[in-house]
């Protein structure tokens, strides 16, 4: 049995992350407020915890098959088998694999070994197709996903040299996970990846959900608004262009600013209601989650709802 320290998980994360700026830091902040958030009004067991959605890339080939996958979060300190034990997936996991098979695309729970002590780069993940009829078998990731286009020159993901240092030790299991995960998956694979802060099940529809901290804006033109990058953006309206039970939300923790982040309140919208009132001209933003420059369209603030109880159980 072996096992990974959070100081393993750390260097390793300094390694695959190109920049953890204010922007991606106060995203991952986000994810861990509203999961702490949705468990104070006894809604933690219907959310899922965060992965990523995949598809592949390459002339011919763009965009034809797509894939979900949820990585199961390797905790520091815990003892894992070396070779494949294979424990049983969240009960949520089958419902929202269950609706995204139903518009062609396939979900996977991924469980991870460790073949060396605090050897990060020694992590393997075994698949498990969810949300299909019989008793799929696990497999290593790259077997389960063969039909993703195949990478045909290596390509080096662990070339950085990021501080962590802001990364509270609460974040860092999830983020290692995912972050081993979409690693281990672009390593053989040619694929375009973006992460899917969680899915929330509700009354009549299953809902991926991306999930911002964020500051109250104003400008002439559109008054106060919310910004959302357009690279989020076009996720959603990927998922409303497959629809079935598939919607979506953007949900905002409002701030009252940056330095405190005391929070202001929660807020959403669904996709359709962000498509029909966001702006048509979008603005240049400020760094990215991944370091570069972005692009922002604008929402009215107006057209977002209060994130409560009441709200939750009607969705």
């Amino acid at each position: 049995m072996t096992q990974l320290t959070l100081a393993d998980m750390r260097a390793y994360l300094g390694r695959s992350i190109a920049s953890l700026n204010e922007n991606k830091l106060r995203g991952v902040l986000a994810e861990i407020a509203f999961r702490d958030y949705l468990r104070t009004l006894g809604y933690a067991d219907r959310v899922s915890a965060g992965g990523w959605i995949a598809r592949s890339t390459g002339a011919g080939q763009f965009g034809r098959r797509a894939v979900v996958i949820f990585p199961e979060t390797l905790q520091p300190g815990q003892k894992y088998a070396a070779s494949g034990v294979h424990r049983p997936a969240p009960n949520g996991l089958h419902t929202v694999c269950a609706v995204f098979q139903q518009i062609g695309i396939a979900g996977y729970y991924c469980q991870p070994v460790v073949a060396a002590m605090g050897v990060a780069e020694s992590v393997a993940w075994h698949a498990v197709r969810l949300g299909v009829p019989g008793n799929p078998t696990h497999e290593p990731l790259a077997v389960a996903l063969r039909t993703l286009t195949p990478r045909t020159r290596q390509h080096n993901f662990l070339r950085y040299h990021t501080n962590t240092a802001q990364l509270p030790d609460l974040a860092v299991a999830d983020e290692f996970s995912k972050e081993h995960l979409r690693v281990s998956l672009q390593t053989p694979f040619l694929v375009e990846c973006s992460d899917v802060d969680g899915v929330l099940w509700g009354q009549q529809y299953t809902y991926p959900v991306e999930i911002k901290e964020k500051t109250e804006a104003a400008d002439n033109r559109v008054g106060k608004y919310f910004g959302i990058d357009t690279g989020p953006f076009v996720k959603l309206a990927f998922y409303a262009a497959k629809r079935g039970n598939l919607r979506s939300l953007f949900v905002v923790r409002e701030i009252d600013d940056p330095a405190t982040r005391n929070l202001v309140a929660w807020w959403y919208i669904t996709f359709d209601r962000l498509a029909e009132f966001a702006s048509w001209v979008p603005q240049a933003g400020g760094t990215n989650m991944g370091g570069g420059r972005s692009t922002v369209v604008k929402i009215p603030k107006d057209q977002f709802s209060l994130l409560d109880t009441g709200a939750l159980a009607q969705l």
